[in-house]
């Protein structure tokens, strides 16, 4: 038979993993003559010529067997005219390419790297090794096409042995961008020198001292999680007397402190290499890791540097992110040791750039399903396919925890978790983020810019900015609604019931958001049902201090005023604050209307003295949940008022029965009838809006979705009505989701029905 040629256009992830190497190999091994080659849009040219049945046996190996990190999204093919080529080449990259691209993200070493750092080679004790199938990518590429002149790593020139194996299509090195060893690569310093940095990086871990120790997408500050001496200190340190901490520990030494079932073990293996929160067994770690939690987030080694040091160290360390309360990674060897001076007794560091600030990613098992607390190392940069329109979108989030949005050709592309945009710094950080990402997927300048509906908010004045440089309109979303698309969105689903339990959110009315339920259809939102709306006192201080939420709660259930002093006073609140503080409800004097289930859950953990002032995001809830996760719920219906056409959930009411209950019953009994009511009393109410509407899908989302009593619950009492639960499994149900959410609201065109207003009016009729 005559000879064929045709030209492949691939896209997905296909540069920076091997994949080019792997096409020549399957190509020599079928006689085929022709190239490949990497294109400016992050996708791969590949030309072949030769027998058409050594074609076709070509195709059918570029669906199987791929390298670890490579996938195939679409493989483009043109009947070409045979030139009579005779050998297979692989050429040097090209500019070319149209589309956004796909790079791989971050990822652990492999065990091949590992083998050779702990073993006998020439990488034996290298902290930097790595190949096509591991290590850092994300945060060192700064332009396309992924070659290593556009990398951090042009700094180091490769030596002879490196660039051999560099250039040769059967190793797996070959064309590894990151590639190194001890003769080129990035060296260590501790505290300024290079001689011994590791052994004596180890020795004050073994002694309990603090060290900042600089990866591949930021710096941890890290000490020996079992010495209850060096945590507290580093607590005191830093300003964070509660916030959990993050963990790492090998395989060996986890189940001492942790039992991990199938599915957690198989996060914390797989290349992603995860924080997973676990469930902690007592005894090991020291009481300052978690206070107050029953739970703990741990990650196993993924970098060379890890393993080596867990070579020298028996025990589990703190790896918690080294940057100052609210603003961004410390990335740089210079601010690391400006800024850490009286944090950090030392500094383990290296000389290679950190192009992309990328914090550890943090997943748990929430009624059955592992969710993303924080999406970010290890799955950043990779899309999510989604048809949003042909109109590119940048949605920008909303204020805390956030993350942004590029949408375009069919793919929603998530940033790294950039945090709390309420300083220049951090602000600064989330432009610069957006410039790289926009950069690496090669993204088209947006013809949209969605934001959060509040217009006080950072990110909603940025929206404004970047669309008058792009000559693009802005769209506002209600983070609530946000919240529930993004769910359908992942789920593929026209119409659905939406519970959204959250914190705070600008409502379409003005007031503050936090527990609401969403009829979707028709490409419209509808709010249906809320909670019982009480006074915000404060503002933000009635989060950072849950007793002014209970003092509110009493309020609206009709307690006397003078009964709410003393009951506040009975908890440590000054007589003359408790006498302001109940004026100030009463008058309504900076005291907004919230329908928050944040706020309800803090209201409950401040009354049984579980949490009285919030140290950071969610402390009162989550603390609430691990003394619930020790008693036993009693079964108690919450009331529902009737307004208009719309169902109020009186969680008033219930606040009072709590109160009531926690007078003769155990704290942890009156803390899991809380939880247990909240989510029967949202989830049967979704269920009779879903039977009303038609409707076979109810989704869940908001902070409050990573309770996993909470969310059991949910999901219990949703599939007992016939209904299908969904959750968010690809995003986070918190605010590191709501920027996918406002791109689908954005691309498709969704409109929100105005809401009624939630004041006092709300408690006119019970059902």
């Amino acid at each position: 038979m005559s000879p064929r040629r045709k030209r492949l256009l691939v896209q997905g992830v296909v540069q920076g993993v091997g994949f080019r190497p792997f096409v020549y190999r399957a190509a020599t091994a079928n006689r085929l003559a022709g190239s490949v080659r990497n294109r400016g849009d992050a996708g791969v040219e590949i030309l072949v010529e030769g027998e058409p049945a050594a074609i076709d046996a070509f195709l059918r190996e570029l669906g199987r067997d791929l390298p670890p990190l490579a996938r195939i999204a679409s493989i483009d093919a043109e009947e070409l005219d045979p030139i009579g080529e005779t050998e297979f080449v692989i050429l040097p990259s090209t500019e070319e390419g149209e589309r956004s691209g796909i790079l791989p993200p971050d990822v652990a070493i492999c065990d091949a790297c590992v083998a050779e750092v702990l073993g006998a080679s020439r990488f034996t004790g290298y902290w930097a090794t790595s190949c096509t199938d591991c290590g850092p990518r994300f945060t060192v590429i700064e332009s396309l096409p992924y070659d290593r002149p556009r990398t951090s790593m042009r700094d180091f020139p490769m030596c002879g042995a490196c660039r051999d194996e560099y250039v040769n299509p059967l190793d797996r090195r070959y064309h590894a961008q990151t590639t190194a060893c001890a003769a080129c690569g990035p060296r260590l310093t501790f505290d300024g020198r290079s001689e011994s940095a590791l052994d004596r990086a180890i020795g004050a871990l073994r002694a309990g001292e603090i060290v900042a120790i600089k990866g591949i997408g930021g710096t941890h500050l890290a000490c020996d999680a079992t010495n209850e001496d060096a945590v507290a200190g580093l607590r005191a340190r830093v300003g964070r007397p509660f916030q959990p901490y993050a963990l790492m520990a090998t395989e060996g030494m986890l189940p001492s402190f942790a039992d991990p079932d199938d599915a957690e073990w198989a996060q914390l293996r797989g290349p992603e290499r995860p924080i997973v929160v676990l469930r902690e067994r007592p005894g090991v770690l020291a009481e300052s890791v978690a206070p107050g939690l029953h739970t703990v987030g741990v990650m196993l080694p993924y970098t060379g540097l890890h393993h080596l040091l867990f070579a020298g160290i028996d025990a589990p360390l703190v790896m918690t992110s080294a940057n100052l309360p609210g603003r961004p990674m410390l990335i740089t060897n210079d601010e690391i040791e400006r800024r850490l001076d009286r944090v950090a007794d030392h500094s383990l560091l290296h000389d290679r750039r950190i192009v992309a600030r990328c914090d550890d990613s943090i997943r748990r098992k929430v009624a059955g399903r592992s969710v993303f607390l924080r999406r970010s190392r290890g799955w950043v940069p990779r899309p999510i396919e989604a048809e949003l329109g042909r109109e590119p979108i940048l949605a920008l989030g909303p204020e805390t925890d956030l993350t942004f949005t590029i949408y375009a050709d069919g793919a929603a592309t998530l940033s790294q978790h950039i945090g709390s945009v309420d300083d220049l710094e951090t602000i600064g950080f989330l432009r610069e983020a957006i410039d790289h990402l926009v950069r690496i997927t090669r993204a088209p300048a947006p013809r949209i810019v969605a934001c959060d509906l509040h217009p006080r908010f950072a990110t909603t004045r940025l929206a404004g900015e970047v669309a008058a440089e792009h000559g693009a309109r802005v769209v506002r979303v209600q983070h609530h609604a946000a919240h529930v698309l993004s769910v359908m969105e992942e789920h593929g689903l026209g119409e659905a019931v939406g519970i959204v339990l959250d914190g705070y959110g600008y409502g379409g009315d003005g007031e503050a958001w936090g527990g609401e339920l969403f009829a979707c259809l028709d490409r419209s939102i509808e709010r249906v049902g809320f909670l019982r709306p009480v006074r915000l006192p404060g503002g933000d201080l009635a989060a950072r201090f849950p007793l002014r939420m209970a003092a509110s709660f009493l309020h609206a259930a009709g307690r006397h005023e003078d009964g709410i002093a003393a009951a506040l006073v009975a908890r440590g609140l000054a007589e003359d604050a408790a006498e302001l503080l109940v004026a100030q409800i009463e008058r309504g004097v900076n005291a907004p209307w919230t329908t928050s289930a944040g706020r309800f859950l803090d209201a409950v953990s401040a009354w049984l003295g579980v949490c009285w002032e919030r140290t950071y995001e969610g402390e009162p809830a989550m603390r609430l949940e691990a003394v619930a996760a020790r008693g036993i719920a009693t079964p108690i219906d919450v009331g529902l008022l009737q307004r208009g056409s719309t169902r109020v959930l009186d969680t008033v009411d219930l606040f009072g029965r709590l109160v009531e209950m926690a007078e003769t019953e155990a704290v942890e009994d009156v803390a899991a009838t809380a939880q247990a009511a909240l989510a029967r009393g949202a989830s049967r109410l979704a269920a009779t809006i879903a039977e009303e509407r038609g409707v076979a899908d109810v989704c869940f989302s908001g902070g409050v979705a990573y309770n996993d009593a909470i969310a059991s619950t949910i999901r219990d009492t949703v599939q007992d009505a016939g209904l299908r639960y969904r959750t968010n499994e690809g995003v986070p149900c918190g605010d590191g989701g709501v920027s996918f959410g406002q791109a689908v609201y954005a691309g498709r065109g969704v409109e929100i029905l105005e809401a009624d207003r939630p004041d006092a009016a709300a408690t006119d009729r019970r059902q």
